[in-house]
């Protein structure tokens, strides 16, 4: 076909047209903008914006799902999937990017920038990113002058209205799998602690992590080895039965009552659990949180797979039984006790409604003295397993001699397991002994010596505990005789008086 150069020029108007249209319509919009910035107050000009965008999405094939950071008073678990899913799609032609390096990590790691796109693409779709961030403020109740600062975040995902029920049925479900993977395979085990100053900012920023860095494993626990197979494989069980929980209508979730001595390994132990499951530790120090309410919002902050340990329970918080609580709330004398967290409200924390708001949580209490507490925190559903952490066994002793000085059996190991028993002492206590001195051979005679001085403290305070408990029942039959005595001398006198009369 010849070409003909006069069709070729009567086109030409048009496409002229066509970009003058096109430019006229570009400057207007600019236009619209700068005077939007310029006059209109922030809080008009978001209505404005999501006008004109509603205006341009009637007309769009395209469809924008927004994910939020949190999900009502919760985490939302697809925007935490998708920080960690993004960081390994960006595109080298990124223009900016957030880098980090986590403390004691040896890998620099990289994430998605706000305002910056990445294009991921699944099943042969194209799908585009972009992390939005918004700051707020909010009313600070305490001091009005000083408002609290927050920042909104949230990921807006882009892509062809048709494929919206592959996003949700496969392409999202896609996310959180490989997410998740990635998480355990790159996760640093963290101890959060909770800043009182955020309880009224985002939910988000009210725990402050650290890593931890604790180097107790279930081998190294001095402890029976019945003990520690019996948690490892309630541990175990735990994990795997996700359906179950489901099926039987329980949160998943598992609470564990460590009691006894100071010194017997519980705080190593819940490491230990830390490390075997690779879950972060939240430490909850109830002597801070002020009232049930931010309680519950404390609750709302900690991640799946994590474990909340309260220590020492029995004197971190002095609780009120219920009906106390309902007398104070119709005493206005009482607003300043109100405000303290009660019984019933740690109660609802860990076995009420609240305590279904998240998943795979293990929840740890600790206290020497297991008789003080409320039986109603004991019975099972919230305190499942109640684990004795006793004095040191001979299995123990064998466990700690082979962590600091590597041997399995020694000519002493007789003579000390012997002793053990009756001297009553902690792990730490032995662990202490074996830490002096660097031979083996002279820290295990340490602590035979070590040993029998307890053994004789301890023989010595049973003496003086029977011979009080024998003053006691002489005192109490002394008691008695003269009761008895007194009660004679009563008939008698009440016999003279009836004569006399």
């Amino acid at each position: 076909m010849a070409f003909d150069p006069s069709i070729a020029q009567s086109n030409l108007p048009n496409a002229k047209a066509i970009l003058t249209a096109a430019a006229s319509f570009a400057a207007t919009v600019l236009l619209l903008r700068s005077i939007a910035n310029d006059l209109l107050p922030s809080e008009f000009r978001e209505y404005f914006y999501d006008g004109i965008r509603t205006i341009f999405s009637r007309f769009s094939s395209q469809l924008t799902m927004v994910v939020d950071e949190m999900d009502g008073l919760g985490p939302n678990q697809i925007y935490e999937a998708a920080e960690i899913y993004l960081a390994t799609k960006i595109s080298p032609s990124t223009a900016r990017l957030k880098v980090s390096k986590p403390e004691k990590e040896d890998n620099i790691t990289t994430a998605v920038e706000r305002n910056e796109e990445v294009v991921d693409t699944f099943n042969g779709v194209k799908f585009h990113w972009v992390l939005v961030c918004e700051q707020v403020q909010r009313e600070n109740f305490h001091n009005p002058r000083s408002p609290y600062r927050s920042v909104i975040r949230s990921f807006e995902l882009c892509f062809h209205k048709k494929h919206r029920e592959m996003v949700l049925k496969s392409y999202l479900p896609h996310i959180l799998h490989q997410a998740k993977e990635l998480k355990q395979q790159t996760k640093t085990l963290k101890i959060y602690t909770f800043d009182y100053q955020n309880m009224y900012g985002s939910i988000s920023d009210l725990w402050i992590p650290t890593n931890l860095d604790h180097p107790s494993t279930f081998e190294k626990l001095a402890m029976d080895s019945e003990i520690k197979h019996f948690i490892l494989n309630d541990l175990e069980r735990f994990v795997k039965r996700k359906k179950y929980y489901e099926k039987v209508g329980k949160a998943w979730k598992r609470g564990y009552l460590l009691y006894g001595p100071p010194g017997t390994g519980k705080s190593s132990l819940i490491a230990a659990m830390a490390n075997y499951l690779k879950f972060d530790v939240y430490d909850l120090e109830l002597t801070g949180v002020e009232c049930n309410s931010d309680l519950r919002k404390l609750l709302m902050g900690i991640a799946n797979r994590s474990i909340l340990v309260v220590e020492d329970i029995d004197c971190s918080v002095e609780f009120q039984d219920r009906d106390s609580e309902k007398d104070e709330e119709e005493d206005p004398s009482t607003s300043r006790r109100r405000r303290l967290v009660t019984l019933s409200g740690l109660l609802n924390f860990i076995d009420g409604l609240w305590s279904s708001c998240g998943d795979e949580r293990i929840i740890i209490f600790t206290t020497n003295h297991k008789e003080k507490l409320d039986p109603a925190l004991l019975r099972p559903g919230r305190m499942d397993v109640h684990i004795h952490m006793s004095y040191c066994t001979p299995c123990g002793f064998r466990v700690l001699a082979s962590n600091y000085h590597g041997i399995e059996n020694h000519r002493l190991f007789g003579e000390i397991e012997g002793l053990i028993p009756g001297a009553k002492v902690t792990p730490a206590e032995v662990a202490e002994q074996l830490l002096k001195g660097e031979e083996s051979d002279n820290s295990l005679m340490d602590l035979i010596e070590f040993l029998k001085v307890k053994t004789r403290e301890n023989e010595e305070g049973g003496e003086k505990e029977k011979e009080g408990k024998k003053e006691g029942k002489e005192n109490g039959r002394e008691n008695e005789e003269g009761g008895e005595k007194e009660e004679k001398e009563g008939k008698e006198n009440g016999r003279v008086a009836s004569t006399e009369k």
